[in-house]
């Protein structure tokens, strides 16, 4: 499960640096869907982020906090899948990046925070292509740290 965690850190990080890339690139602001999500979670939990800066600092920190949990979760879901065997890089790619993509898509429509059904063609991509870039991340580092098979 360990190795499936550090697949899953890899994944979101690379998730993170395409995102930011893209962000760069198209020259689109950061979503704020991630502190959005913070305001529902501590709400549903009844917490106080506080007020003011204190509470947008709050935001700004658990907001990627929940991104990683997420993507390391998946992580060692993949694990428990994978029941300690190298993957087809192709199948395990997409098994992952969907997989993410689908708990984070789902949890924000869950949320009431966003709906995909009324996302345009951009908006499709920057949610895809990161997803993508986890995927083949987590995929890659999961077969790298599995011992290759004996007679290889």
């Amino acid at each position: 499960m360990a190795d499936g965690a550090i697949a899953g850190a890899v994944g979101t990080t690379a998730l993170n640096v395409v995102s930011y890339l893209d962000m760069a690139l198209r020259g689109r602001p950061e979503s704020d869907v991630p502190q959005e999500t913070v305001d529902k979670l501590a709400g549903f939990a009844h917490l106080d982020l506080g007020s003011g800066d204190r509470r947008a600092n709050r935001r700004s920190g658990l907001g990627p906090l929940i991104g990683y949990g997420l993507g390391i979760a998946a992580g060692v879901a993949f694990a428990l899948y994978a029941n300690d065997r190298r993957q087809p890089l192709p199948v395990a790619a997409g098994v992952l990046g969907a997989g993410v993509m689908t708990m984070t898509d789902g949890s924000i429509t869950a949320l009431g925070l966003s709906d995909p059904r009324t996302w345009r063609r951009s908006d499709w991509l920057s949610d895809i292509v990161p997803h993508l870039a986890y995927g083949l991340t987590a995929a890659a580092t999961w077969n790298r740290l599995r011992r290759p098979s004996r007679g290889r």
